[in-house]
């Protein structure tokens, strides 16, 4: 059917302005912020000194470097998602109930899995119980309350919580890959870690990097509940992350909305940089 581009445009308007007021004016607003000295809903224009400010302060910058250490967990993730999804993809023995108790942390809510782990990695919680009753005893550390290990520990959940995502992602595209890649491959002979990285991860090539680049975006934009409810950065600043930094200017501690703003804008570039990448594959996806 024919028909004029406006006519296709009308039909994606609502929702665009719908986006556009819930998205689009809180981001205008928070550069307009940024800017300004913030008493109430607004405040006298001050340029720069906000974002002066704010690379000045080191919780900022020690929160940076613990989202950089985060992101050091992303390579992990992607390795574990994409190996045990290539073992399910065999069929072991009970890989329906293995499938569906590695997808099950995904979907509970970010505090649950805080308030849990709260209390089984604290020094006397359950973890620790476990290793003291196993002989193990000198393994017993404070996850959580020590500055040394904090960091690490939040890493862990998070790892546990977003690794069921990767695997249902891995397995979704491998199940669409021709069988006769694999027939062909048995019938030469090659050995199940020559089929894995020969035929399985060119395959899932595409979809590895679209689950990189998601789990990039999520570690800079999307662990505040993990830290919020686990440590509460701390002990100390040990675990401070940006998205805790721009809420305790906000919500506690000193309350400066302007700097709040600065950190929020930093933080939305350095997720666009990522956010930008996603939309160039999905076009190189679309044209493949």
């Amino acid at each position: 059917m024919r028909h004029k581009w406006w006519q296709s445009l009308l039909f994606i308007l609502p929702t665009m302005v719908v986006i556009v007021l819930v998205f689009g004016y809180p981001i205008v607003r928070i550069f307009d912020f940024s800017f300004r000295q913030i008493w109430g809903t607004s405040g006298p224009f001050v340029g720069l000194r906000n974002y002066r400010f704010v690379l000045r302060d080191p919780v900022f910058i020690q929160a940076i470097q613990h989202n950089g250490i985060l992101l050091l967990g992303v390579p992990f993730l992607a390795a574990a998602a994409l190996l045990i999804a290539a073992i399910l993809f065999e069929e072991p023995r009970g890989w329906r109930f293995y499938r569906f108790a590695i997808f099950i942390p995904y979907v509970l809510a970010i505090p649950v899995i805080g308030v849990i782990f709260s209390y089984m990695m604290s020094l006397h919680g359950v973890v620790n119980q476990i290793l003291e009753r196993a002989g193990l005893g000198f393994l017993a550390l404070d996850w959580i309350g020590s500055p040394r290990y904090a960091l690490f520990t939040t890493l862990a959940v998070i790892v546990w919580k977003e690794l069921g995502f990767g695997i249902v992602l891995f397995l979704a595209r491998l199940m669409s890959v021709s069988q006769e890649l694999y027939d062909s491959a048995q019938i030469d002979g090659t050995s199940w870690m020559q089929t894995f990285w020969y035929i399985t991860i060119p395959q899932l090539r595409m979809m590895i990097e679209f689950f990189v680049i998601i789990s990039i975006i999520n570690f800079l934009a999307w662990v505040f509940g993990y830290v919020f409810v686990l440590t509460s950065g701390g002990p100390g600043n040990a675990t401070q992350v940006l998205e805790l930094w721009i809420y305790n200017k906000v919500a506690r501690v000193t309350q400066n909305p302007g700097m709040a703003a600065a950190g929020s804008v930093l933080l939305l570039l350095i997720s666009s940089v990522f956010i930008f990448t996603l939309l160039n594959l999905r076009i190189r996806v679309g044209e493949e």
